[in-house]
């Protein structure tokens, strides 16, 4: 599937006395504006505009490239509890891993995304990116909120869910997601959990 500024294109090499005529399906609007500026403009992500200030990542998202940032809004960091929240922004190295867990190496407009596609992120770990009918999915999850916004430098997708990587988690916080949550209420029962966190 080809894209042009994120419009779909159906049919291509049309060929005319004075050049060619590739048929898209939208008008192309004129983007002027980094993923940066994106951030730094939209009230909805105020809360990712201070993580991103705080990770020194803003000078990657306004440089020259071509990146997918999957841009967690307000709601998205106020659905993880507040203790997680502040540790991790207090915490350099896991809010990099967290912030780079959401963006995407390359542009990937939601009409060039097809179901089971596995995309590498700046942290090196993968998303299984794709769609449910018109929604687009990320692990299998429809959790975009907004989609296609162009910016020069890539694509923006809104996503309402904070996606936690593995590094960025205490010992306790993997141990409650996995096959050993039971050893991790005993620690709590015997209260050692402070050990885990």
């Amino acid at each position: 599937i080809v894209t042009v500024n994120c419009a779909r294109l159906l049919k291509a090499d049309h060929h005319a006395t004075n050049g060619v005529v590739h048929v898209i399906d939208k008008v192309i609007a004129t983007t002027t504006n980094t993923i940066q500026h994106i951030i730094e403009t939209e009230d909805s992500l105020e809360t990712l505009r201070t993580a991103v200030a705080a990770s020194d990542l803003s000078s990657l998202l306004e440089s020259e490239g071509q990146y997918t940032l999957l841009a967690p809004t307000n709601e998205a960091f106020e659905k993880i509890p507040r203790e997680t929240l502040n540790r991790i922004l207090g915490d350099p190295e896991a809010l990099r891993d967290l912030l780079n867990h959401h963006i995407l190496k390359s542009a990937m407009c939601a009409e060039a995304i097809i179901a089971g596609l596995t995309m590498e992120t700046l942290e090196g770990t993968t998303l299984d990116v794709g769609c449910s009918g018109e929604e687009l999915t990320l692990n299998g999850r429809p959790i975009i909120a907004n989609k296609d916004v162009l910016a020069t430098n890539g694509v923006v997708h809104f996503v309402n869910e904070l996606l936690i990587p593995d590094s960025a988690k205490t010992v306790f916080e993997l141990a409650q997601e996995s096959e050993v949550s039971k050893s991790t209420d005993l620690f709590r029962q015997a209260g050692l959990s402070s050990h885990l966190t």
